[in-house]
């Protein structure tokens, strides 16, 4: 095994590069992870996301999926806001769009200093090792079947709270994460402390019910997944309860206790843009596949592409209890695309009901 300074050599180097937290784990996770992986696809709770079906081996091992992996580097950047997420919530003429989808796309961001801190890992562990040989290592920002949240917590970045996604003493629930795998022997990371006890204030603040048990996600119900990652109508008994929410959903997240420590985040390309804390319903609605590259060029929301993300908005004016809105609606009524046209007919029967 290499010794602690290298580890502390890289962590110094992650951290020069806008990381806010970094660790090591050992290249495995262990029989309960592929169990919690079966058990959710065997539910169905993974909807529509039949890539998370696919490579379940690989997903679960970090070895199956390169064997000569020993050690797994995580990185963490805070997204942490600068404000309340869910104070635009109350505003109906407008729409919450997801607090790390208020700026660039996070992977660009995290992709790139994970490639200069691989580089820095192969270059020091050359020019520090016995024998000067250079380790092999892979780069990974949630494009491959690794799962990042279990590897985190592995790497004591913090631990999976009760709304399964990480939660760390000094960042809340605001990580984003990034992976090294290295063929070096890294010393894993000692344990940072820290839990959830008692509190359920994030099941609790779950506007569509989405959690049957702590530590237990039905992607189905989840708005996140549902204005996201679902190409098709939104089921009608869930559309009352997503509000105004155009793209993902942060309550869950906003809600932890353990925010009180995070600092808001120090990187410039995701703090929110202006344009984005809080956009009108009305504009939105009127974007062309045009204006709406042109509007979330470079960011996340791209990827859902013009047609579902104007049905999202459609939802959200629906929902508005805004008569003056039904305008804006029923000028997408005979939409090319079949979704955002239903979307349209729903909005305008529920602002005239």
């Amino acid at each position: 095994m290499t010794g602690p300074d290298l580890a502390a050599r890289i962590t110094g180097r992650a951290l020069s590069l806008g990381f806010d937290a970094v660790g090591f784990a050992e290249a495995r996770l262990g029989d309960e992870a592929m169990g919690r992986l079966r058990d959710f696809l065997a539910s169905g709770a993974h909807g529509e996301m039949g890539w998370l079906a696919r490579r379940v081996e690989e997903r679960a091992d970090p070895r199956r999926l390169w064997p000569a992996v020993r050690s797994v580097i995580v990185a963490g950047l805070s997204y942490a806001p600068d404000d309340d997420p869910l104070a635009v919530l109350a505003r109906r003429d407008r729409g919450a769009v997801s607090v790390y989808a208020r700026n660039r796309d996070y992977h660009d961001i995290i992709k790139g200093r994970l490639k200069h801190l691989a580089q820095f890992v192969v270059s020091d562990a050359r020019r520090s090792g016995p024998d000067g040989a250079s380790p092999e290592v892979k780069v990974f920002v949630d494009t491959a079947p690794v799962m990042e949240k279990p590897l985190a917590e592995r790497a004591r970045l913090g631990w999976q709270g009760k709304h399964t996604n990480l939660v760390s003493r000094r960042h809340g629930s605001w990580l984003l994460l990034g992976e090294i795998y290295t063929t070096l022997d890294l010393p894993p990371s000692e344990p940072s402390g820290g839990r959830c006890g008692s509190c359920t204030a994030c099941l609790r603040a779950c506007p569509t019910d989405a959690f049957p048990a702590p530590y237990q996600l039905d992607a189905r119900r989840c708005i996140s997944y549902l204005t996201i990652e679902h190409a098709g109508e939104i089921p009608h008994a869930l559309r009352p309860l997503i509000g105004n929410r155009i793209y993902g959903c942060d309550d869950c997240l906003a809600v932890c206790p353990w925010n009180r420590f995070a600092q808001a985040s120090r990187e410039l390309g995701l703090q929110a843009r202006e344009d984005l804390r809080a956009p009108r319903l009305a504009e939105l609605a009127g974007l062309d596949d045009a204006a709406f590259r042109r509007l979330f060029s470079g960011s996340p929301v791209k990827r859902i592409g013009r047609n579902r993300f104007v049905r999202n908005v459609l939802i959200a004016i629906g929902n508005s209890r805004e008569p003056g809105l039904a305008p804006a609606a029923a000028a997408l009524l005979s939409d090319a695309d079949p979704v955002v046209a239903e979307a349209a007919h729903w909005a305008v029967n529920r602002l005239s009901a």
